[in-house]
């Protein structure tokens, strides 16, 4: 292909459409099938974004739950430490009472000895009558009782105050830990409800985007269709195509086979990278014709080169000539420039 063509582009409305070529074709997708893909792209992320919505309302269920379980633990918590200091108050007072009781039975105790009053022999032989002996016996009797009573009855309470206490500080450790794992669950679930939070938002921030790539796209495409349509009045209304010294091309030659009008063309490699005039990129399968020859917008198919798409002009392309657009130089070097009998669609 001469390095003094100056190329232009231009695309008929539908060529973007036309672009996607046979199965197993390495022709490269247009903008139509660019659109496309991306229209399901934003369809799959807009699926995504309801899904991980769904996940996000399970997980506010689930977090609300383990929040009220987390609050109404921590409010038995506090209860149990109110029970408990009560409970140690209790017992610092049984603890103090079983001290004074122990204290008054031994001060009993001491001054019946000290009077000499603690054996009952004594009692009976130093009365002077039977009922003053039954008296203090009776008296004595009833003042140990007493004494060992409160002692007894002290000791018991002290005793059932520390079995609460052990329960009670049993039940306020399961609680503590109930407590804890609540609070592992709440923070657990806060965290996936942030993550989820965040993957949504990436979600629809790649949904704008393909929005607006999509809209880009579109507004490329209708500017290609303008664009196509004044290159192609403007290569008609320059009259025939004039003849060039010392181009081998053949002249047109063309017949119809039942696959579609076939064509002798001299077909020339080129490789340039970036976008046509129209701002569409060049691809495999992007074909430079002269759209009197060959209307903007065919399809056809190229001996050795695959299907392919009349989507591009150039001033050096004319008459039965055709350009075919390689990824490589080197590509383009081993096609050259050849003859062929291609098949219009």
């Amino acid at each position: 292909m001469s390095a003094r063509r100056t190329r232009s582009a231009a695309l008929l409305a539908g060529v973007s459409a036309v672009l996607v070529f046979a199965a197993g074709s390495p022709a490269a997708a247009g903008p139509g099938s660019h659109v496309s893909s991306l229209q399901a792209e934003e369809n799959a992320l807009a699926g995504r974004v309801h899904s991980a919505s769904l996940d996000l309302y399970a997980l506010d269920s689930s977090l609300a739950a383990a929040q009220s379980k987390l609050t109404n633990l921590r409010a038995e918590a506090a209860r149990l430490r109110l029970q408990q200091v009560q409970l140690a108050q209790q017992i610092s007072a049984t603890q103090r009472m079983l001290t004074i009781s122990q204290q008054h039975l031994g001060e009993n105790l001491r001054l019946m000895y000290e009077q000499g009053d603690t054996d009952p022999v004594a009692v009976i032989l130093g009365a002077e009558s039977l009922d003053d002996a039954v008296s203090t016996l009776d008296g004595l009797k009833r003042v140990t009782d007493q004494s060992s009573g409160f002692v007894v009855a002290s000791a018991l309470a002290k005793h059932r105050l520390q079995m609460l206490r052990a329960a009670l500080s049993t039940h306020r450790a399961r609680i503590a830990s109930a407590v804890r794992a609540a609070a592992g669950t709440t923070r657990t679930l806060a965290s996936a409800r942030a993550d989820r939070l965040s993957f949504i938002s990436g979600l629809r921030a790649q949904q704008q985007l393909k929005a607006s790539r999509i809209q880009q796209l579109e507004a490329s495409v209708q500017r290609a269709e303008v664009k196509s349509t004044t290159l192609t009045a403007a290569v008609a209304a320059s009259g025939p195509v004039p003849a060039v010294v010392g181009d081998p091309s053949p002249a047109p030659a063309s017949a119809q086979s039942s696959g579609g009008r076939t064509l002798v063309v001299s077909a020339t490699g080129y490789s340039l990278p970036g976008h046509t005039a129209t701002g569409l990129p060049v691809g495999w399968g992007i074909v430079a014709v002269d759209p009197t020859v060959i209307p903007l917008g065919t399809r056809m198919t190229v001996p050795g080169y695959g299907e392919a798409v009349a989507a591009d002009v150039g001033s050096g392309v004319r008459g039965a000539s055709i350009d075919l657009w390689f990824p490589t130089v080197a590509q383009a070097f081993a096609w050259g420039r050849r003859t062929v009998t291609i098949t219009l669609h």
